[in-house]
């Protein structure tokens, strides 16, 4: 979690620790600079800041893809994909920049052809008619694994979709 010594969201607004049990998701976007977005995710709140700057909010249990690329004089800086389980109050959580106070990382892609790579899996899944919102966490944490071995991940199916739901209906 951010600690007290952080005392910013590296936006220049003072951290302050949220009043309420949603994971805050600082959004910039600078045309061919800084770009970060959400890819997929049920946005509960948003909040703009400036023309440039906005906040994004997400209820606990909620899967959200969040991608950040910047460039500098010289190309690419960072191009980097996260897909974040958000946390409810209290719980534990990963620490991630620009997302208060953290979430539970289930995939990290860095480097433009892994977040290739996970954009085309995310498409590939939506084109089957699965939300990618409602994936299943552990094909997430599959992919994330393959693609840190150098292999090719399995694609996510209906059937693997529908026993997904059936367990997440009958477990607590």
């Amino acid at each position: 979690m951010i600690g007290v010594a952080d005392t910013s969201l590296r936006s220049g607004l003072p951290y302050a620790p949220a009043a309420d049990a949603l994971t805050h998701v600082e959004l910039t976007w600078v045309e061919k600079k800084i770009e970060f977005w959400i890819r997929f995710g049920r946005e509960t709140a948003e909040q703009i800041l400036d023309r440039r700057r906005r906040v994004v909010s997400f209820a606990p249990g909620s899967v959200f893809a969040f991608v950040r690329w910047t460039s500098n004089d010289y190309g690419t800086a960072l191009s980097r994909l996260d897909i974040v389980r958000a946390v409810a109050a209290g719980e534990r959580c990963q620490t991630l920049p620009f997302v208060r106070p953290g979430g539970d990382i289930l995939l990290r892609a860095d480097g433009w052809p892994k977040v290739e790579r996970v954009l085309q899996l995310i498409d590939a899944i939506e084109a089957r008619g699965i939300g990618a919102i409602d994936v299943s966490p552990d094909h997430w944490r599959h992919v994330h694994n393959r693609l840190t071995a150098g292999e090719a991940p399995r694609a996510y199916d209906a059937q693997q979709h529908r026993a997904f739901l059936l367990r997440r209906r009958i477990m607590p």
